[in-house]
This record gives structure tokens, C-alpha cells and sequence, in this order.
């Protein structure tokens, strides 16, 4: 059994060809992360053909069903739908053996294919998420007089994210010396990697010195190497009690250099802080 339906886009936008296509033994992970258009779509289209197979059989023994029109497909299939939701609005009956050993075997299909939906559907939503927002841009700028890389993270939900940790590394194309292609991936080690209670605004920093991998690389380098800064955020979600992540990655184009964020917080009257999340992705010009 092979699926036409599998998702286009991979992380970082990569597209596959060639590879193995889905089989049945991935039907119940692509239903958890196809578009739920599609998971809606899906279940639609095979909710039809579960209906429109059982008309086909109680068509297939004429008289099965009383009170159904001589060779009506649509009074089959409406008789099967009434059958496989068990709602039975008494019009339609079936009315021989055959056609109660159909609505017994279509009962049972239809209990075990509604269980699965529902269960696919309560797995769908009791999936814990994250609502982490990352800048869009990443900037470079002196930060203690020291060359920094910065990007920004912020939790949009209400809550907190408990023992928060951030991971970054910096991927890039490179040839061996026998000339091989390869794209290699180095660890960028980070200011602050760990943020015990992450409710606001996050600046995760990462100094470019003499140990590293973006010591003495330049914007037009990056981009000839086709470079990029991959990030990934865990932690565990105060209000769910499970462990969520959240991921995002920057080009080279999307590095800006010589800039840095606007502050976005500041104490209203009250003392409360204000987080103004209009300018999360902003940036100015640094002074160094």
C-alpha cells in the first residue's frame, strides 16, 4: 500500500527526490503532521468510499433493504450512513439475512473506524507545541567589545517554560582535500545556553572570538558557503508538564551585520514590565 500524499517541504527547505515513498507502516505519523486541510480531506474522502462500497453491496442483492427505491445507489448509500453511524431513523430496514449480515459487519467497521479518527483527532490536539517567536533576522554586533552574534526568542503563551535550553550550530558547505563535498555542522558555544523560567524576552548571544567557528569570517564568505545558523529551543511547558521544542534557522542573507535589536522592554508607572513585541524584529545600526 503506497501513499501519493507525503509533505513537500523538509527542515530548512530542503526538497527530496528518489526517496522511499510512505507505506503503511507511516500512515499513523503522517496523519499526526499532515495539514489538518488535508487530515479533514483525508478523512472526508475515506468516509465516502466506506459508505459508497457498503451501497455497492446492498445494491448487489436487490430487495435487501426495504423501503429503499429498486436500484437506488443514493438510498444504499444514505441506508449505510445511517448504518455506520447507528442512527437508524426507521424509513430504511434491512430486510434479509444478507442485508443483516452487511449492517452487522458495517456496525462493527463503523465503531472501530470512528474510534480511530476520534483517536487521531485527541492526538492531534494533546500534541504538546510551543509558541516560542524568533526574530527573523540575526545580527552581528559588538557586544562588550567583543564581535557578537545575537538573535532574539521570545514565548508568546502566558506561561512559563521551565529549564529552557538553546542550541546552536553553524552548518556550512566545505571541501575536503580529495574534493569532496560535504556540509559540516559546528557547535556554537553560547553567552547564557540555559534559561531556568523563559516567559519574556530572550537574547541569546554567541561572541565571535579567536575559538570560533565564525572567527574571522566575513558576510560575503557565509554566503558563498552557503552557511547557515540552526537553532533549537527545549524545555518544558509549566501548564502542559511536557517537554516542548520549538526550531528555526538563519541564512546567511538573514544574518545583518553591523546591526542590533531595539530594546523592547521598559517599566510602565506601575512598575510593571512591558514587553512591546511590535518591534521584536527591529534593528539599528550599532555604534561599533
Amino acid at each position: 500500500m503506497r501513499l501519493l500524499w507525503r509533505p513537500t517541504r523538509n527542515a530548512e527547505g530542503v526538497r527530496r527526490v528518489g526517496g522511499g515513498r510512505v507505506t503503511r507502516r507511516d500512515v499513523y505519523h503522517l496523519m499526526l503532521t499532515m495539514p489538518w486541510g488535508w487530515f479533514f480531506g483525508v478523512q472526508a474522502v475515506a468516509y465516502l468510499i466506506f459508505n459508497a462500497a457498503f451501497a455497492l453491496l446492498y445494491l448487489a442483492a436487490p430487495g435487501s433493504v426495504a423501503n429503499a427505491k429498486p436500484g437506488s445507489f443514493a438510498d444504499a448509500f444514505f441506508f449505510s450512513v445511517q448504518t455506520m453511524a447507528t442512527i437508524g431513523f426507521g424509513v430504511m430496514a434491512p430486510a434479509t439475512l444478507y442485508a443483516n449480515v452487511m449492517v452487522t459487519i458495517e456496525a462493527l467497521l463503523g465503531m472501530a473506524s470512528f474510534a480511530v479518527a476520534a483517536g487521531l483527532i485527541f492526538a492531534r490536539f494533546s500534541q504538546p507545541t510551543a509558541r516560542v517567536l524568533f526574530s527573523r533576522v540575526a545580527v552581528v554586533t559588538p557586544f562588550n567589545g567583543v564581535p557578537t552574534l545575537m538573535f532574539r526568542c521570545a514565548n508568546e503563551r502566558r506561561n512559563q517554560i521551565f529549564e529552557a535550553q538553546v542550541h546552536a550550530d553553524f552548518a556550512r558547505q566545505e571541501v575536503s582535500a580529495e574534493g569532496m563535498a560535504l556540509r559540516r555542522s559546528y557547535e556554537l558555544e553560547l553567552a547564557r545556553d540555559r534559561n531556568p523560567q523563559f516567559s519574556l524576552s530572550w537574547a541569546v548571544m554567541h561572541p565571535i572570538d579567536a575559538e570560533s567557528p565564525l572567527y574571522g569570517i566575513d558576510p560575503d564568505l557565509l554566503a558563498g558557503q552557503e552557511a547557515s545558523i540552526v537553532v533549537t529551543l527545549t524545555g518544558t511547558d509549566e501548564t502542559l508538564s511536557q517537554i516542548v521544542f520549538a526550531r528555526t534557522a538563519y541564512r546567511a542573507d538573514e544574518i545583518l551585520w553591523g546591526r542590533k535589536f531595539v530594546d523592547i522592554l521598559s517599566e510602565t508607572e506601575d512598575g510593571s514590565t512591558l514587553v512591546d513585541y511590535r518591534r521584536f524584529h527591529d534593528t539599528v545600526e550599532s555604534a561599533g
